[in-house]
């Protein structure tokens, strides 16, 4: 099987070098508005050739869209409008509506599958791409019912062989879900470097004094505006929603502590600490 893969940076390099290794994918095109990311991704063996979109969609069997939502947005109708009835094409995009509604009346809709590995890191690039980056992590493939049945199957056997367990739901419940799980975990950790880097202003006190539990808070602030801009702008009303959530419990703490309500402050503590429970069942 030939796939090509748009955008070859952590999530598109990461997903080929598991496929390569898998022994599920007999060649894989690169394709990259970065022709640096082409090159180094040629060179650390991610990709076996660097096309230009044409070519590597006519030549695939496979095409998957590796790239910030909005451009997979914008480009997704193009693609379907170059493949084959035989071609399937497959995202990996963390916001789900924006996309499945832009080919919704789209004649080759079908052989389109909605993807979102849950899985990312605060890096970018293809030096960034690990293959056993997926391993474990839940992969959700969202509107099945609006896929061809081969297509389906195909991706599918994607997911299986990057080692995921396969969630399936709808796009509108998984970009609510992603909003309360995943993006207000990015707002807030923004947030916070924000408010340090305003308050704090000795950066070698930072460095010095940063704790664990601190640097692996604001990690994700480390993360590129290019993936989570459009990321935010996508998925705005239930973002919205979480996070007017979010100001509401944090102001409960505030008034905790204004009050000197120690007793309240614990509870909240202890409400907070079932999300352990939960958690460790995994």
């Amino acid at each position: 099987m030939k796939i090509s893969i748009i955008g070859v940076g952590l999530i598109g390099g990461s997903i080929a070098l598991k496929l390569k290794q898998k022994g599920i994918v007999d060649f894989i095109y690169g394709i990259d508005n970065n022709n640096e990311h082409l090159s180094e991704a040629l060179n650390l063996k991610i990709i076996d050739a660097k096309v230009d979109l044409e070519y590597g969609i006519k030549n695939s069997d496979l095409v998957i869209l590796a790239i910030p939502v909005d451009a997979a947005r914008k480009l997704l109708p193009n693609v379907l409008d170059l493949i084959s009835e035989n071609q399937t094409v497959m995202d990996a995009g963390s916001t789900k509506s924006g996309i499945v509604n832009a080919v919704k009346n789209h004649p080759k809709r079908l052989r389109f599958v909605a993807f979102h590995p849950m899985w990312g890191t605060e890096n970018s690039g293809p030096a960034s791409a690990v293959s056993e980056s997926f391993s474990g992590k839940a992969g959700v493939i969202c509107n099945k019912e609006e896929s061809d049945k081969d297509a389906l199957n195909l991706v599918e056997k994607i997911v299986e062989a990057l080692d995921m367990h396969l969630i399936y739901m709808n796009a509108e419940d998984h970009d609510v879900h992603t909003a309360y799980i995943s993006h207000i975990s990015h707002i807030t950790s923004y947030a916070l470097a924000n408010t340090v880097l305003e308050k704090e202003r000795e950066e070698e006190t930072i460095f010095q004094l940063a704790s664990s539990g601190f640097s692996s808070t604001v990690r994700l602030a480390k993360s590129h505006p290019e993936m989570w801009v459009p990321i935010f702008k996508q998925n705005k009303e239930n973002v919205l929603d979480v996070l007017n959530e979010h100001i509401f419990q944090l102001k409960k703490f505030k008034a905790a502590l204004e009050k000197e309500n120690f007793e309240y402050l614990e509870e909240l503590i202890l409400n907070a600490n079932k999300i352990r429970g939960i958690l460790d069942k995994k």
